[in-house]
């Protein structure tokens, strides 16, 4: 071996610790808080009006598409991608805009009334109307993860 790639080794007794950092505080500046998270994790969460996501209302009418079910597919209609919005105005009227797997699926007819019964049952609203869209049209994209896992494409 070459003497320029040799290690060489030095042993030593002690190491002088380093200095540590020292933030000295100015005179004039006012006093440091010493946790600026302080309050901002026990604040609650705004009231949510009861029409947009995450107000009780939403949720509610979310909660009840779920219930209903595909009959040739075993997932739900929201999750299936089924539901495009839910619009709610603030004396209670819901509407709900929706799709099916193709224009010839056997329940085209009775799907939309029964998705209208379930979501005009919901405790706080006054009237449902269902909108059925072909545009733009469904595909297996629109589905949930959930959804995508129980059919075993994920």
């Amino acid at each position: 071996m070459s003497e320029e790639h040799k290690i060489m080794i030095e042993e030593v007794e002690a190491v002088e610790t380093p200095p540590k950092a020292r933030v000295e505080e100015a005179a004039d500046a006012a006093p440091r808080q010493r946790d600026y998270l302080d309050g901002f994790l026990s604040a609650k969460p705004s009231d949510v009006p009861a029409g947009e996501p995450g107000g009780d209302l939403y949720d509610a009418i979310i909660e009840a598409l779920k219930e209903i079910f595909d009959p040739e597919i075993p997932v739900n209609i929201y999750d299936l991608g089924l539901i495009y919005g839910v619009d709610l105005t603030d004396d209670g009227h819901a509407v709900v805009t929706m799709t099916l797997t193709t224009p010839h699926c056997p329940v085209a007819e009775s799907m939309p009334g029964e998705v209208e019964l379930r979501v005009g049952a919901v405790p706080g609203v006054g009237d449902a109307q269902v909108n059925l869209v072909w545009d733009p049209p469904w595909d297996p994209q629109k589905m949930s993860d959930e959804a995508k896992l129980e059919l075993g494409m994920l």
